[in-house]
Order: C-alpha cells, then sequence, then structure tokens
C-alpha cells in the first residue's frame, strides 16, 4: 500500500519510523545506519519532509534530532496510514471493543521505537480481562497484519506494583 504511494524505500521507512510513535526521535547517522542507506541520501530525504513542514528538527549538541510534526494538518492522516500499514489499529479496535474493562494499552519495545520489526509486543492492563479473548483476537489479527503479536495482560493493581519494570522499556501508551 505505501509502496504504492511513495516510491522511495527510505522514505516509508522513515514514515514507519517516525509516525508511528510521534515520541520518537533520531538523528541522522543513526537512521542512516538503521535502514542501511548513506547519511547523504538519508538527509535529502529528511530535508524534504523538513522543508514540508512534515517533521522537526530540533539541534542538541552536535546532532540534529528529527521527529513527526504532531501540529501539521496532515499528521494525522499520515499517522493513521501507517497505523493501517502495521496494523496496530486493528489490534486496537479489536481489544478495546471485546475483552472487557481495560485501564491502558501499551506497545513495547521495537514498534514503540518506530521499528517494524514483524513482531509486535503489546501490554494491556484492567480488570476482568477474558484471556482467552484475547489469544482468539491476536490470531485473527496476525493473519490480517502478517505479523507476529505477544500480549502481556496486567491486572490494574498489578501493574500498579511493577509498573516501572514495564516502563523501562521503549514504550509507548496508545490507550
Amino acid at each position: 500500500m505505501l509502496k504504492e504511494l511513495f516510491t522511495s524505500k527510505t522514505r516509508i521507512k522513515l514514515l514507519l519510523k517516525l509516525f508511528l510513535n510521534p515520541d520518537v526521535s533520531s538523528y541522522l547517522r543513526e537512521l542512516a545506519a538503521e535502514f542501511d542507506v548513506s547519511p547523504n541520501a538519508m538527509k535529502e530525504e529528511l530535508d524534504g519532509l523538513s522543508e514540508a513542514g512534515y517533521l522537526n528538527k530540533k539541534k542538541e549538541g552536535r546532532y540534529i534530532f528529527y521527529n513527526a510534526n504532531s501540529k501539521h494538518p496532515f499528521f494525522p492522516e499520515i499517522s493513521s496510514i501507517v497505523r493501517k500499514y502495521i496494523g496496530i489499529d486493528h489490534i486496537l479496535e479489536y481489544v478495546i471493543s471485546t475483552i472487557g474493562d481495560v485501564d491502558s494499552v501499551y506497545v513495547l519495545d521495537d514498534y514503540a521505537k518506530g521499528i517494524d520489526s514483524g513482531l509486535i509486543d503489546i501490554l494491556i492492563i484492567g480488570n476482568e480481562t477474558d484471556s482467552d479473548r484475547i489469544g482468539d483476537l491476536c490470531t485473527k489479527a496476525e493473519e490480517v497484519i502478517k505479523r507476529k503479536i505477544r500480549i502481556m495482560v496486567l491486572s490494574t493493581a498489578e501493574f500498579d506494583k511493577t509498573s516501572d519494570i514495564y516502563l523501562r522499556r521503549p514504550n509507548w501508551k496508545v490507550v
């Protein structure tokens, strides 16, 4: 879907990385190494997206960090397209609508960092959640999004006691 809309593979990777979780910011050489492209090619993409207003630039010491401009008028649409491409919208829709009392949902590790690794770690916090239903939904969602989903469910009390353990990992609170 994104390959037809955007012809640059590097631009697609940048959109996935920076628009999946708008709190993620990265610098040029880090992105070039992660995507296995030359720093010059990466700079060209970053400059184009920055000049168009899609990315913010922030200088910290010797580095310039880039992140998604959540104030851009197209941010909600681009973020939605990226989430649909990854399939997180399907997962959240299933989870929230059918499994019981959900307080919050976190995406952990790779996807929280904006890396499409193929394994989505999700932490669900809530009381009276239906674990069997969650397993069924994950299986269905995995077929749709073509990615593996690993779910962890904690009660609110359990999460309150151990939240520091989970929130030390890269995380993105979705709900």
